[in-house]
């Protein structure tokens, strides 16, 4: 029998509709800004777009899992203020970044006890964890913006042409993070977890350490994600990352990730950076003001969150 049903953004796949979507952006900002579309802007893009990508990494996984992340808007200065105080003190870039990631860990082992094992609510407990977090990078930082050693700031050299080293470290955890996510037993028990965690557990699967990994791993990409800031832009502040968290949730919803767990995908989560950075990146070509963009943002996260739940209810309904 032949379908008859009527085209809808509501029953094609949500990568597809973002993919969409994406393509309709450029177009439309490579016929009102004559220099968007070239080379070294697409690689401008990419660049600033590395920080972001690096952060909605563990947001993914967190969301995957059937939680959210808000204490990475504080965990990324943090670990930027803390790179900066030790490599200027002399501490080696190799050991002040093994510092700054046992920091970010740290911080999901605390959301693993709070959120996994006395089952307080994710919001209530990432957002404490924000304001803590934030409020000790302004402390270490004495409210003002510290400077990183030039030799500390390798990360953020040139390694082919104008990118840098920091967009191949992103890369390569992509495509770790793809990996781990579609063909390993941590990445499938994740989705069990997500999708139904009585079920989950009746199968076996160890639903507390499956969990609180997620907040480890979150906790882990959110410090690389300062370090990586800090050694770009040879400075940190308590200031970093003020829209890193809505930025990397509206980054994996519009990548087709599910808020109530279960679904989401590593290619999803880079097509919805994209999205966020060829906006942001015509936006300021356009000369449109920086709040402006958030609002924008803002928008289309609402608009992402809505289509999930219309495409969720259409999968139900068929």
């Amino acid at each position: 029998m032949t379908d008859t049903r009527s085209f809808s953004l509501s029953r094609l796949p949500a990568l597809a509709t973002v993919g969409i979507f994406l393509v309709v952006v450029v177009v439309g900002f490579a016929i009102f800004a004559p220099n968007f579309l070239t080379l070294n802007n697409a690689s401008t893009i990419v660049i600033t777009a590395s920080v972001i990508m690096l952060a909605s990494l563990g947001q993914l996984l967190v969301v995957i899992s059937g939680g959210f992340d808000l204490s990475i808007g504080g965990v990324l200065p943090l670990s930027a203020v803390t790179f900066a105080n030790l490599t200027t003190a002399g501490v080696p870039m190799i050991a002040a970044m093994a510092v700054c990631l046992a920091v970010g860990i740290l911080v999901g082992l605390v959301h693993t006890y709070f959120i996994v094992h006395l089952k307080i609510n994710p919001l209530i407990t990432t957002l404490a964890t924000m304001s803590i977090t934030a409020g000790l990078a302004f402390t270490l930082a004495n409210g003002q913006t510290l400077t990183v050693p030039a030799e500390a700031g390798v990360l953020g050299d040139r390694a082919i042409g104008t990118v840098p080293w920091h967009v191949f470290l992103m890369i390569a955890l992509v495509i770790v993070m793809h990996l781990l996510l579609s063909h390993t037993v941590l990445g499938r028990r994740i989705y069990m977890v997500g999708g139904n965690p009585e079920a989950a557990r009746l199968a076996g699967v160890r639903v507390t350490v499956i969990g609180g990994s997620v907040y480890v791993f979150s906790g882990f990409f959110a410090a690389m994600a300062g370090i990586v800031t800090a050694s770009q832009l040879l400075a940190a502040s308590g200031a970093m990352g003020a829209t890193t968290t809505m930025q990397s949730l509206a980054a994996v919803v519009l990548g087709g990730a599910a808020l109530t767990g279960g679904r989401g995908s590593v290619p999803g989560a880079v097509i919805g950076v994209l999205l966020l950075g060829v906006i942001a990146n015509g936006m300021s070509i356009l000369h449109v003001p920086s709040f402006y963009q958030q609002v924008v943002t803002g928008l289309v996260l609402l608009a992402a969150v809505t289509l999930s739940r219309i495409q969720e209810r259409a999968r139900r309904a068929a």
